[in-house]
Formats: structure tokens, sequence, C-alpha cells
């Protein structure tokens, strides 16, 4: 009997096509022009990201995107491709007939595009799985969104499941917790992408998942609650953010007696702009001119063998 030939959709966020300020415009219009991103009214956004936020930003994030950018790319989509060839190489070794796609909620390969690809490959069934395992509308949702606006192209929508989120996943918590070393005389703070205060107030729960998620890895790591902390980063605009600020937090440790660190980004499922530059450089730069003394990053799961067995297994799941 033949096997059920079934789609893989892996989903993240995207990058520009490459670090260059046009290109940053390209992607950062379009992201930001997501309702689910920035839900302000229409009309007076446009008018803002067009003609002040898009012509300031656009070159200062090109020049950050430079810092990071290799022969082979921007790190987010070169660890998604990664990711994306290990899972196939997984389900090709189980003799599974399975087709493996990347798509990106902005940028390139579009999510839209994926979509089309598993269509025409044939497949019966579609597993998505957006690669947060945290649920945000910012993020899960828009992956739901474009996922959707592919199939509107489609005369043959096939059966599909969408991985909500996978925050208390006992693989990727074993996963993170293998992946962190903290020393005796650390604190680890979880660093989480952070989302409008508002958002949580209308319903959004991505908070929740972040708390089970760094206390279930502190857990497994037997650390008490004076050894860890969590924040939330990358916040943007003038109102209120979910806190504490990352930033801010690490800044006011030396002051507080907390000169050694270690930072660890749970949300990321692959190190982006926000992990390396963010985090890895302008954050330990804040906290050493502060007065610390021992700064670390902890890389992202990445393509590692712990965490492509947790997503596997994720999407077996539901094979």
């Amino acid at each position: 009997m033949n096997q059920q030939k079934i789609g893989i959709l892996l989903a993240n966020l995207g990058t520009p096509d490459e670090p260059t300020a046009p290109a940053v415009k390209r992607y950062l219009k379009q992201f930001l022009s997501d309702p689910r991103v920035i839900d302000l009214p229409k009309v007076k956004w446009q008018a803002i990201l067009n003609f002040i936020v898009l012509p300031k930003r656009s070159p200062k994030v090109a020049k950050l995107y430079q810092s990071v950018w290799s022969e082979e790319g921007s790190p987010l989509l070169v660890i998604s491709r990664e990711q994306q060839r290990s899972v196939q190489r997984y389900f090709d070794a189980k003799g599974k007939n399975v087709v493996v796609e990347l798509g990106m909620s902005y940028g390139n390969p579009s999510i839209e595009s994926a979509t089309d690809n598993l269509i025409k490959q044939g497949v019966e069934r579609i597993i998505v799985l957006p690669l947060y395992p945290q649920y945000s509308s910012t993020t899960t949702a828009s992956v739901f969104d474009a996922f959707a606006n592919g199939l509107k192209a489609q005369r043959k929508i096939v059966p599909f499941d969408f991985i909500h989120s996978y925050h208390n996943d006992p693989l990727y918590i074993q996963a993170l917790a293998n992946s962190i070393d903290v020393k005796q005389d650390e604190l680890l703070l979880f660093s989480f992408h952070g989302i409008p205060k508002r958002y949580e107030d209308e319903g959004d729960f991505y908070s929740r998942h972040c708390y089970e998620t760094a206390e279930l890895v502190a857990e497994k790591l037997g650390l008490p609650k004076h050894r860890w902390l969590l924040s939330f980063q990358s916040r943007f605009g003038d109102e209120e953010w979910l806190q504490p600020y990352t930033d801010e937090t690490l800044e006011g440790f030396p002051q507080k007696g907390v000169k050694k660190v270690a930072v660890v980004c749970p949300g990321f499922s692959a190190d982006c702009l926000e992990t390396l530059e963010e985090i890895a450089e302008e954050n330990r730069e804040n906290f050493e001119h502060a007065g610390g003394e021992s700064y670390r990053y902890i890389p992202a799961l990445n393509a590692n063998g712990d965490h492509i067995r947790a997503l596997v297994k994720l999407i077996e799941a539901k094979m």
C-alpha cells in the first residue's frame, strides 16, 4: 500500500534578501504593515511607517544585518534551511513519503510559495509547524494568516494540521536544558522577544507560555528561583511592552551585585539579528559598561540534534 504523501511546512519570521537599505526597507514594510504586528489605524500607521519609520530605520538596520551576514545569507535563513534539511533527512531515513518546505511570514521564501510548492508536489496532507515555541498573535497567528492566504489561491485544499505551540513540550524543554551550562556564580537570564502589554490585556497568552518555559527549564536544571530571571527584549514604539525589559534589567544588574550573567533566548528557534547583534553584542556592551564582569550568550537551539529530535516528534504526533 502506498504511503500517504505528507507535506511539512516549517515557518519562521523572515529576513531581508540582502543587507542593504532598499532590501531592508522592503522587508520592514511588509513586516510592519501586518496588523498582527502593529494594529494601529491603517491610514495613520502607514503614513508614520512610510515617511518616518522606514526612512530612519532601514539604513540603521541594514548596517546591523551587515554585521551578522555571511556568504550564505542571513543567519536566520541559513539556519532555517539546515533545520529543513535535517527534518527531511530524518523522514527520508525512516522511509516516509514526506516533503519538507520552508516558508517565511515576511520576505523569501514566502509561506504562500511554500504552500504552493507542497500542493504542486501532490501532498495529501499538510502539517504546519511555526517555529515559535510560545504562541503569540504577533508570530504564530501571522503564520496561520499567511498559510490561509496561500490556500486561497488553491482549488485543491488538502487536509491540514497546525501546531499551535510547544512551549512545554518535554523534548523541547530537555533540549534547552541540555544547551545551558550555568556556572555556579552566574545568574541565568531568560530573554524572550517582547510584545505590547496591550496585546496581552486583549487576550494574547504569550507571556504565560514564556514563564512556563522558563520555569520548566529552571526546574530541569535544578536552579532555585534566585538563580534565574525572565525578561523581554526588542521593544518598539512608545507604548508599554511586557516587562521587565532585557536592556534595563542587564544595565541594572551590576548595581544589585549581579556581575556575572548567562543569557538564553528560548523563544528563538534559530539565531538571528535579535540574538546575535542585540543580545550577544549590544546588551553585552551595556552590561559591561554598567560594571558587569562576565557575560555569556547561550546560542539558540538552531539545528542541533536535540532540537531536530524535538521538532520531528512534534510532527510525528500529527501524522
